[in-house]
């Protein structure tokens, strides 16, 4: 039954980090998701952006993902140590991905343009979860195995 409801609320919060990504258009601003989407960097038509208000917005979306992240990993392991150690891998990874981001957006390029966009995509998408999942779990049956 502990194992169900575990499950049950990891479902709950996976379909949390679906609807921020279903809502993207509603919630934040990010005139580069069309820019990729319509082909825009093929013909390199940067549109107009805002950038502090990008950067605001791309900035909240890493950090909701990251909380729903968080608590999915303290759902699944029940362990404020490994919470703490992913939040610490979250912060410097936004750190290091913002920052590259801002470097090739202010030198955007036909070079570029494509580093720019796995950058955004990797701070828009919940995409670490599905590193710190396995890794922590093999952790877990490591730790087990060599009391």
């Amino acid at each position: 039954m502990k194992q169900l409801i575990r499950l049950s609320g990891i479902g709950v919060l996976v379909v949390l980090l679906v609807l921020v990504r279903l809502f993207e258009h509603q919630l934040f601003y990010d005139p580069l998701i069309d820019f990729y989407r319509y082909g825009g960097h093929l013909a390199m038509d940067v549109p107009q952006i805002i950038f502090p208000k990008l950067l605001l917005n791309i900035s909240l979306r890493y950090w909701l993902n990251t909380i729903i992240s968080l608590v999915i990993l303290f759902v699944a392991f029940r362990d404020k140590n490994i919470v703490k150690f992913a939040a610490l891998l979250f912060a410097l990874l936004f750190g290091i991905s913002l920052a590259t981001f801002s470097v090739l957006y202010f030198n955007l390029n036909a070079q570029n343009v494509m580093g720019l966009f796995y950058v955004r995509r990797f701070l828009i998408h919940p995409l670490f979860i599905l590193i710190l999942l396995p890794a922590f779990y093999y952790y877990r049956l490591k730790k087990r195995a060599n009391p």
